[in-house]
């Protein structure tokens, strides 16, 4: 079964590499989208699988983009993981009280991101 997955991240670089990642090794069909706005957009015209969601990011950061995502009928269900280069416990346990299914830190390993994404959700391909 191939996943659907969007990656949310205002890092070109980023967003790319995560998105070869997941295409390359798992064989999903990945989106991208350099803004949180841009990314609710997404969300709601495709409804991925899962979000991957930056955390640090201008104008709307990943915990408003995650608020904004559960206020939408459409988009509520969508499960987020966060990314991001803050990995100190404090941190990790604010990001976890959001509500989202998990946190993957930055820098990530290509080669093994999509296992950590299936890890955190569950899937079993």
């Amino acid at each position: 079964m191939s996943r659907r997955v969007l990656v949310i991240d205002d890092e070109d670089d980023i967003r790319e590499v995560a998105q070869l990642s997941l295409e390359a090794v798992a064989g999903w069909e990945v989106y991208g989208a350099s803004s949180g706005a841009e990314g609710l957009r997404i969300a709601a015209e495709r409804v991925p699988d899962a979000i991957l969601l930056d955390v640090m990011m201008p104008e709307m950061d990943g915990p408003s983009t995650f608020r904004a995502l559960q206020a939408q009928a459409s988009t509520a269900g969508i499960p987020v993981i966060l990314l991001t280069a803050k990995v100190q416990a404090s941190d990790r346990s604010r990001f976890e009280g959001l509500g989202v299914h998990g946190v993957l830190t930055k820098p990530f390993d290509p080669m093994e991101l999509s296992r950590q994404v299936s890890d955190v959700l569950g899937w079993q391909d």
